[in-house]
């Protein structure tokens, strides 16, 4: 992961750290989240106290993460900043599928959970029929059969279509 996609997702965590209780990220993903963007090499005073917190002193982590936020000026944030952090990751998760260091329904279901919040957009379409089409909790062969390639496949297309994008003349 690299400093902008770490950044990101911190970005994103940060905006629905003030959501409903069961909307919230969990506690462990918020320390998840200082440690991807410290091997980063993300510089935040507060990210190797988060980063380093044991599984018994997860309790602490929303405090921690607040400090993190605060110390990279992440908030406050408009909604142009936060789109562009979900791109960010769901470009980030379909790089890390086609490196095959995701599984790819797992990658899909990211990727589908950002889309949700950018209005569903064409261009990522093909990976989010692919994440409704399976149930991550299904483990029936018929069910998955063919989904992991496709994914693999639309996430290839995503970057494809996101490089054309950014490189036009």
């Amino acid at each position: 992961m690299d400093a902008v996609a770490a950044v990101g997702l911190i970005r994103i965590a940060a905006a629905e750290v003030v959501l409903e209780p069961w909307q919230r990220p969990s506690d462990a993903w918020l320390v998840e989240l200082g440690l991807d963007a410290l091997m980063a090499d993300v510089e935040a005073p507060s990210l190797p106290l988060l980063a380093g917190l044991a599984r018994g002193e997860y309790t602490r982590a929303r405090e921690l993460f607040g400090h993190v936020v605060d110390e990279l000026g992440l908030l406050p944030q408009g909604p142009e900043e936060l789109a562009e952090a979900r791109w960010t990751a769901a470009r980030w998760w379909a790089a890390e599928i086609v490196a095959h260091q995701i599984d790819p329904v797992r990658g899909a279901v990211l990727i589908r959970d950002q889309a949700a919040e950018l209005g569903y957009p064409d261009v990522l379409r093909a990976l989010v029929d692919l994440a409704w089409a399976v149930d991550p909790a299904d483990d029936r062969r018929s069910v998955r059969e063919g989904v992991p390639e496709g994914v693999l496949a639309a996430a290839r297309e995503f970057l494809a279509a996101e490089e054309r994008r950014n490189h036009r003349p």
